[in-house]
């Protein structure tokens, strides 16, 4: 049966869609089977995989909506192993449409009930904020995995984060757990990158992943070219660190 992790956090730019794309394409490469689903309106992990998001039928704005089936809005193998849920920025509106229908936190969750067994890992990224989207990735989720900003605020809003994650757990969701922490944008070269690491595995009793994503230019260039970076550039200390991010998810099982 697949395992579902919600990528979460409600700051915007700690790596989020950089997670999402390429931990799935890293797992892909490892033999497994991954479907990624983009619960963002700005569908930056669609675009990631070189899906034109703009131009599409079905996506999970009309999955929500119930005018789609999820097998409706798949796109199949976009890169060998991992298959897309896409995005696009229709689904701004969804939070709205939803106003008035019961039972709407589990609308996803009733989705992918339907196919979770076809796939080893659902990986589902968030949008960047606590809204009706990113309840229902939790709702549909086995663990909530935060990536984290290696800068001085990196502590600030993860405690609502975790409450979050624990209202949740206790009212809708009560297999949810904290996947854990891992830290993007890490760099060696200063101080307070090591100073954030320690203080955040100090403060938080939660468990935090020991591969440290690096602030990597190649990282950065791959979504422009519609690739994650194992494909864009193999021998980067970007991939690198997200292939050991990937060995490590697998041996949580």
């Amino acid at each position: 049966m697949g395992r579902i992790i919600a990528i979460a956090n409600q700051k915007g730019g700690v790596g989020k869609t950089t997670t999402s794309i390429n931990l799935s394409a890293s797992l892909a490469s490892k033999g497994k089977k991954v479907l990624v689903i983009d619960t963002d309106p700005q569908g930056n992990t669609t675009s990631g995989f070189g899906i034109d998001k703009n131009n599409l039928e079905n996506t999970i704005y009309e999955l929500i909506l119930g005018e789609c089936s999820i097998r409706d809005c798949i796109i199949k193998d976009v890169i060998p192993g991992v298959s897309v849920v896409p995005s696009n920025v229709n689904l701004a509106a969804a939070e709205i449409e939803l106003i008035g229908i019961d039972k709407k936190e589990y609308i996803l969750s009733n989705e992918v009930d339907y196919i979770k067994e076809e796939y080893d890992f659902i990986i589902i990224d968030c949008p960047p904020s606590l809204n009706m989207l990113t309840i229902n990735a939790m709702t549909t989720a086995d663990s909530v995995l935060v990536p984290i900003q290696c800068e001085y605020y990196a502590l600030e809003g993860l405690s609502q984060l975790i409450h979050t994650v624990n209202l949740v757990k206790e009212r809708l969701n009560p297999e949810l757990e904290m996947e854990g922490v891992v830290f993007t944008m890490y760099d060696a070269r200063t101080n307070l990158s090591m100073q954030v690491v320690e203080n955040v595995k100090k403060n938080l009793n939660q468990r935090v992943y020991e591969t440290l994503i690096p602030r990597n230019i190649r990282l950065a260039e791959a979504p422009s070219y519609g690739l994650p970076i194992n494909m864009y550039d193999a021998k980067s200390a970007g991939a690198e660190a997200y292939m050991q991010l990937a060995e490590e998810v697998i041996r949580n099982e």
